[in-house]
This record gives structure tokens, C-alpha cells and sequence, in this order.
């Protein structure tokens, strides 16, 4: 790309981001109140952006409100987590029973813990499962039960891979934030089969192999079919456990993405939406590995946490699975999410914009050349245009759409379709508008 085009795409996003400045005095004003008593001005580093955050009022249907007044369509979804929207009436009327009727914070087990177990077990083809409240959580747990069943250590994951808070490995490393460091072997390219059985096979005290079948914080980039396999059987053969990351996933297939691809984990880790809109998470699998958390099984691992039964969430995320998000339900929204991706391709097509994902998520990239094979985040390490991915956040904003600055769209159930038209149509103003920058 030349300096002159260089030289325009940050006089666009400099007059972006002045834009901004001026349109949101209140958040900027909520943003200076909030660093006297938060790190930064917030609690989640991912929702941090520059030159400061957008501060949300309020959610309704499938739109939210910020603070000075503007609407936009919800595109973020919550990164997958609301994919009900912001004013599901099951969801209303389920909570408001509970609290009528159960209350909150038993101190015991219930009947509602079970009942979401059971429908998770037969939603998801699981022999047991075990909640928790975080995919974070879900993925802990998993691993310690991992090394537990097999009296090994070692995990090897993917470059790319992100699995929850602190297990999270960018760029072929993991993580400074990243716990047990030391136990992970990252495999620096997804979806390379013959790298990634050459490490299972080679990597000692190997206790488990854990994987997305969609990388999701790693840019909606899909696990074939094929790699997904063959990991799969190289655990098997070395005798480790095979992981299957389904947090994000298991919301694009009505059985979960690893059923639909005909994969036998010996664990899921789940959770996001499937606490229909609070704090969840879950993991399970085959009965004798999870036997290592059965308290009846001398030498059983303990398993705590105070809200991991909470009546409040095991009794909406049980109501939601059942009664909003079914089966139908759920091939519907994905079936609407590979029709949009399609319709933002082609009104991008010749542009540095490029789409990636499956179903109802999708990821959004910037890349300087044309990328004729995109299976990892390699493939366009040090092609992406950051300045690019920025200007487009800005103004999506604008046009009154809400997603991710980091390129993610998640959609949501009540999202109308003209509603996602009207998107298509600004994407497509956008690189007409900038086609001086945007044309490959």
C-alpha cells in the first residue's frame, strides 16, 4: 500500500475519532468519574477502547442505549453470552417466579440444578455434567479433572486458542496472565494436522488436548472436519483426554458444533448463553472421567463454588434452552448468520474487508493483500490493518451499530432481518466511501 493511502487512512480515522469525542460527552464524563475507583474505568479489559469508552444505559430487545442518547443494533451479543437480547419475556417471567416462588441462595441441592443437568446432558449428548460459573471456570475444572483421570500434566492447546480468562495463548505464546504456564504446549498454527499430531505424539506426560472447534477471541476462524479428527485420535492413541472448547460453539448447532462434526469428546466445556442471560458455566462428558468429581468416589476431586447451583440461573438457563432457544430455533438464527456473512462478502468483494466465522458469529478482518487461504491466525499475521479495523469501528458506530473494536459479531435471536440488511447496506457505503483505502 502506498504512503499517500497511508497517509489518508489516518487523516479518516483521526476525523473518526474527533467525531467521537464530540458525540459522547457523557460517556467521556462517565469514564473520567469511573477511573477514581475502578483500574482503567472498568472491570473487563476487553471492553476498554480509546480514546475512551461508550458507557450503555440500557438494553431493550435487540438494541442498546448509551448514555448520550444514542440507539445502535447489538452486534456484540455479549461475545455470544446474549444471544436473548436485553428483554426476553420467558426470561422476565422465569426470573420474577424463582424469586416469588424458590428464592434465592438455598445453601442445598434443588430440583432446578438438576432439571438444567439433565437438559444440558440431552441437549448436548453429555453422560454427566457439572455447572460452574464462568467458561473460565468450566475449562479449570476440565483440566483439573483431565489431569486428574490420566496422572499426567501436560495440555497442549493452539496458537490463538482462548480458554477463558487466564488460559489464554495469542500469537503462538501463552498469555502473561496465563496460570500453569509451564503445563501448556502450544501448537503455533491451528488447523495443521500433521504439526499438531507430530506434537501430541511427541509431547511427554501429555494429560489432555484442548481445542475450540471454532476459534472465537482467535478470529472466527473454523477447525476442519479433518483436524479436528485426527487430533482427536492422536490424544486417544497417546492416551490423554480430548477437550472440546464448546463455550462460544455449541450455540451454532442444535447438539453443539462438535456433534454436528462428528467428534466424541471426552469432555465439553460450555457455558455464556446458557445461563439465558447471568453468570454460567458448565462441563461434562463421559460418565467414568467425571466420575473424578463424584464425592461418593474415594479420592474424588472437590469441586466448589457458592453460586454454581444458583436457583436464579439453573431455573432461567433451563426455561431458555427449553422454550427460546430450541432446536429450530437455533438452525434458524445460524442458517441467518452463513446468509449474512455471504451478503457482507459480496458487497466487499475486491476490498481489504474480510469476513471469516460460521452460523451466527463472524469475524471481521483488515488484511493489506488479498489472503487465498485463511485456517489460522497466522495466515494473516502481519497483514492485519489495525488502523483500518479501528475506522470501521468508529463509524459503524455512527450508522448506529454496535459491535466489537476487535472485529466480532455475535448475533442475537431478536435481531429483525431488515434490521441486518440495513448493516450490509452501511458495510457496503462504508468501502465504497473509502474505496481509495479499501480497494485491494
Amino acid at each position: 500500500m502506498s504512503s499517500v493511502s497511508h497517509e489518508s487512512a489516518k487523516a479518516a480515522l483521526e476525523a473518526a475519532e474527533a467525531r467521537f469525542i464530540a458525540n459522547n460527552p457523557l460517556s467521556k464524563k462517565q469514564h473520567e468519574l469511573a477511573v477514581g475507583a475502578l483500574p482503567g474505568g472498568n472491570t473487563r479489559t476487553l471492553l476498554h477502547t480509546s480514546p475512551f469508552p461508550l458507557t450503555m444505559k440500557q438494553g431493550k430487545g435487540a438494541h442498546v442505549l448509551d448514555e448520550d442518547g444514542h440507539k445502535y443494533l447489538d452486534l456484540v451479543g455479549e461475545l455470544t453470552a446474549g444471544l436473548y437480547g436485553h428483554s426476553n419475556p420467558v426470561i422476565r417471567e422465569t426470573m420474577l417466579s424463582t424469586f416469588d416462588n424458590v428464592g434465592l441462595s438455598l445453601g442445598s441441592t434443588t430440583v432446578q440444578e438438576h432439571k438444567h443437568a439433565s437438559l444440558l446432558c440431552s441437549r448436548f449428548k453429555l453422560k454427566r455434567v457439572r455447572m460452574a460459573n464462568t467458561g473460565t471456570e468450566a475449562n479449570m475444572h476440565a483440566l483439573a479433572g483431565a489431569r486428574h483421570y490420566t496422572s499426567r500434566r501436560k495440555v497442549i492447546v493452539f496458537s490463538g486458542g482462548y480458554h477463558g480468562a487466564v488460559f489464554s495463548f495469542p500469537n503462538g505464546k501463552a498469555a502473561p496472565n496465563t496460570v500453569d504456564k509451564d503445563d501448556f504446549v502450544v501448537v503455533p498454527r491451528y488447523n495443521d494436522i500433521g504439526l499438531a499430531v507430530d506434537t501430541i505424539r511427541s509431547t511427554p506426560d501429555l494429560a489432555a488436548v484442548l481445542v475450540e472447534p471454532m476459534q472465537g477471541a482467535g478470529g472466527c476462524i473454523p477447525g476442519s472436519k479433518e483436524f479436528l479428527h485426527a487430533i482427536q485420535d492422536a490424544a486417544h492413541e497417546v492416551g490423554a483426554l480430548f477437550i472440546l472448547d464448546e463455550v462460544m460453539t455449541s450455540r451454532l448447532a442444535p447438539h453443539g458444533l462438535g456433534f454436528e462434526l462428528g467428534l466424541k469428546p471426552d469432555l465439553v466445556t460450555m457455558g455464556k448463553y446458557l445461563g439465558g442471560g447471568l453468570a454460567f458455566g458448565a462441563f461434562g462428558g463421559r460418565e467414568e472421567v467425571m466420575a473424578v468429581y463424584d464425592p461418593r468416589v474415594e479420592g474424588s476431586l472437590a469441586h466448589s463454588g457458592t453460586f454454581n447451583n444458583n436457583t436464579l440461573v439453573t431455573s432461567v438457563g433451563y426455561e431458555a434452552l427449553k422454550r427460546v432457544f430450541t432446536e429450530e430455533a437455533c438452525v434458524e438464527l445460524n442458517e441467518r448468520g452463513d446468509g449474512l456473512r455471504e451478503r457482507l462478502k459480496q458487497v466487499t468483494k475486491g476490498t481489504k474487508i474480510m469476513f471469516s466465522g460460521r452460523g451466527s458469529l463472524i469475524g471481521v478482518h483488515f488484511v493489506d493483500q488479498a489472503v487465498e487461504v485463511f485456517t489460522c491466525g497466522e495466515d494473516i499475521q502481519g497483514k492485519e490493518r489495525r488502523d483500518l479495523r479501528d475506522l470501521f469501528w468508529f463509524e459503524m458506530l455512527e450508522a448506529g451499530y454496535w459491535t466489537t473494536r476487535r472485529g466480532f459479531v455475535a448475533l442475537i435471536l431478536e435481531t429483525e432481518e431488515k434490521e441486518l440488511e440495513g448493516f450490509v447496506e452501511a458495510v457496503g457505503k462504508f468501502a465504497e466511501r473509502h474505496r481509495d483505502i479499501m480497494a485491494l
